[in-house]
């Protein structure tokens, strides 16, 4: 039986977090339009009859020094350590530059077996030889992979792959598991996916969310949650607000939506908007936000 972790990695928009949702057939990571939503090492596992791949979405891979970026790049490295195999995601509508070069340098040093996806071939995008011959350069022991993540293309071939590359062992889950993850993260994750897609032209990083307080009804089959979004400005708690509550009740309504395909009850939110300045800059609240 094989069983093992694997490091899911690639530059922002790449489609990492939408290529997790296909396999796992779950809604494990949130999506979006938006480069880096994914902001912590999300768990989606898959079990069949010839093993177990638990597969850690990281961060976008993306060279900048502020230190929210620093953060989620410090992710993404420490998870390739923690990984067996690399599942590595290009983009191949985009021409390999500097900073695909270092990610493969970078996977490369890392000593682990890597599987390239060549994500949203259904695209017809125009750079996929490019893209090809980059990967033979710089990847030459990988095996390569053109899929679509949306459609489903190629995924199977993909997943058969990378159970090829997994170690032998035993079941780190039982079966019935798609992923790890607590009802709170779940939830603040979707309230951001919710507020990050209609807002994300005009604050789409500036936000985060945290769980103020959350009840369990036993006798209604329910799970009360009060959650509150945080942005940098009163403009942006405007924006999020909305004319007269119209926004916060669209990102209420469509994330409760979510939630309840997620969880066997229902899930009533209460939210609230409030304005911290700083926060991207304040390394306890980054260390318990990206983790």
């Amino acid at each position: 039986m094989k069983s093992g972790l694997i490091a899911l990695v690639g530059r922002p928009s790449s489609g990492k977090s939408t290529l997790l949702n296909k396999i796992c057939g779950h809604k494990v990571s949130i999506t979006a339009p938006s480069p880096q939503t994914t902001r912590n090492t999300v768990r989606g596992i898959l079990s069949e009859e010839r093993g177990q791949l638990v597969f850690l979405d990281t961060p976008g891979y993306h060279n900048s020094q502020q230190k929210f970026n620093r953060y989620l790049k410090q992710l993404a490295h420490s998870t390739l350590e923690e990984s067996d195999v690399v599942l590595y995601v290009l983009d191949p509508r985009r021409l390999p530059g500097p900073e695909e070069t270092q990610l493969m340098q970078v996977l490369t040093s890392s000593g682990k077996p890597v599987i390239t996806a060549m994500n949203k071939t259904d695209l017809n995008p125009s750079h996929l030889p490019a893209v090809q011959q980059k990967i033979a350069e710089q990847l030459p022991r990988s095996l390569a992979y053109p899929i679509s993540a949306l459609k489903g293309t190629g995924v199977q071939d993909l997943v058969a792959g990378l159970f090829l590359q997994a170690p032998e062992g035993e079941l780190m889950y039982p079966r019935e598991y798609y992923t790890d993850q607590d009802p709170e993260f779940r939830i603040t994750e979707i309230i951001r996916e919710q507020a990050v897609n209609r807002v994300r032209e005009e604050l789409p990083h500036a936000l985060y969310v945290e769980i103020a307080d959350m009840e369990m009804k036993e006798e209604r089959h329910m799970l009360w949650a009060r959650g509150v979004i945080y942005v940098e400005r009163e403009s942006q708690k405007g924006i999020i607000v909305g004319k007269q509550g119209s926004m916060i009740k669209k990102i209420r309504v469509s994330a409760e939506g979510q939630l309840a395909e997620i969880f066997p009850y229902a899930v009533k939110l209460d939210l609230r908007v409030k304005v911290d300045p700083k926060w991207r800059s304040r390394d306890q609240l980054l260390q318990k936000l990206i983790h």
